[in-house]
């Protein structure tokens, strides 16, 4: 008999949310990343069986973990190597109860969060392959899903994953934040990639059937906020807190109560979080403060400060904007960032200046497949009124995005463009 897909979908959202605690806690127990996430998967197995019969507990994570403890602690026992290990273990999960397991989701874990996110900014992995590995385990995409947001071969993503893992275990990866601060300094600037790559796939979901993932922005602030603490004289981990705290603010705004997608310039800015703002903007201010030039993270909080300040859509300073782009641009170089600058420039001098711009970057390999391309093109042609190739501008975004919502707002626009 078919699993009911109200408990289907109930246990999906469970697993998106509980999956990278769950993978952290075991990696930190049993020292190996692969065996951690094969446990985390027999967990789910388990729970798949058993709970539509049983019901849903109510502490569902409580009760993964539970169950993934007691797995790891068999696993430890059979591992005649490791026994020592088993008997610390054993000792402390002898009366392992679903209460201290709920304690320990709230307090010890997030620590284990930290840790693995520096165990895959192993300096031994390649910049693809700790991408690749932090969106699977901590942002909780699919191997299909991490392709499609690449534009690569979901088997070539497959690989990089699997030999990282690899390189981790053949490595003895510790699963803890480096102490010496040296190690620790060499490994930031991975971490904080790592860190914006789970908040951004939060606030703007590569694919599935919504368009924001708050959860998983909350989950990387939090984290941010921690690594904070630990590297305070770094001005970039408050520009990198900055830019989420600003960003984190507009997410109750950015979909409306069916779901669908609503663009930043018709948000709501009474509805912003303000106490978000504040702390972003104070984080801002202490990365300014410590008398360093601005770096990547803090450029871009800089620019979400600049919306952020603006009472009105009307207000905000799109000169300004544009020249922190061009700031942004001289530091790290990038396609997406040339087209947010040329994006801005629209906004400050005009749509046909934009216009311009962005067909410069049409025949560029990097944003061929890249959806936000042809939509901010369509939207500089509809403000032009040259509504035909608007249109089709918006129909080929709505054909390159994966992300559902997206792609309904983006054959919106389209239609839009035929009853003009």
């Amino acid at each position: 008999m078919s699993m009911p897909q109200t408990v289907q979908r109930t246990i999906d959202a469970i697993w998106r949310i509980e999956s990278a605690k769950l993978i952290a806690g075991l990696a930190r127990m049993l020292r190996d990343l692969g065996a951690a996430e094969d446990l985390a998967q027999d967990v789910l197995v388990t729970a798949l069986e058993r709970w539509p019969e049983t019901g849903i507990p109510d502490n569902p994570g409580a009760w993964l973990m539970t169950a993934a403890k007691r797995r790891a602690i068999d696993l430890i026992r059979r591992n005649k190597k490791q026994s020592e290990k088993y008997e610390e273990l054993g000792r402390s999960g002898a009366t392992f109860t679903e209460d201290e397991a709920d304690l320990a989701m709230e307090g010890e874990v997030g620590d284990d969060l930290l840790r693995l996110i520096f165990a895959t900014c192993h300096p031994s992995l390649s910049q693809e392959a700790r991408v690749a590995l932090t969106l699977r385990l901590l942002g909780g995409l699919t191997t299909e899903e991490i392709a499609r947001a690449f534009l690569l071969a979901e088997s070539t993503i497959a690989q990089r994953i699997v030999r990282a893992k690899r390189t981790l275990s053949a490595q003895r990866a510790a699963f803890e934040v480096p102490t010496d601060k040296e190690e620790l300094k060499a490994r930031l600037t991975a971490v904080f990639e790592v860190i914006y790559l789970m908040f951004n796939e939060g606030y703007a979901a590569t694919s599935g059937g919504s368009w924001t993932r708050p959860l998983l922005c909350q989950e990387a602030l939090r984290l941010g906020r921690i690594l904070a603490e630990v590297a305070p004289a770094e001005p970039e981990v408050h520009g990198l807190v900055a830019l989420m705290e600003i960003q984190s603010s507009r997410l109750r705004t950015r979909v409306n109560a069916a779901g669908e997608p609503i663009l930043l310039m018709d948000q709501n800015r009474a509805l912003w979080d303000h106490l978000l703002i504040r702390r972003g903007l104070a984080a801002l201010e202490r990365a300014q403060s410590l008398g360093q030039p601005l770096g990547p993270y803090a450029l871009q909080a800089s620019i979400a400060a600049c919306h952020a300040r603006a009472c009105t859509a009307a207000d905000t300073d799109w000169v300004r904007i544009a020249a922190l782009y061009e700031a942004l641009l001289r530091i790290m170089p990038s396609p997406v960032v040339e087209l947010n600058r040329a994006v801005a420039i629209a906004m400050a001098f005009g749509p046909a200046f934009g216009l311009q711009l962005i067909d410069e970057l049409m025949d560029m390999q990097a944003l061929r497949d890249y959806h936000l391309l042809p939509s901010v093109r369509g939207d500089l042609l509809a403000k032009l009124g040259r509504m035909d190739e608007a249109r089709e501008a918006f129909e080929r975004a709505a054909m390159l995005t994966s992300n559902a919502p997206e792609r309904e707002l983006m054959l919106r626009r389209a239609a839009d463009c035929h009853s003009d």
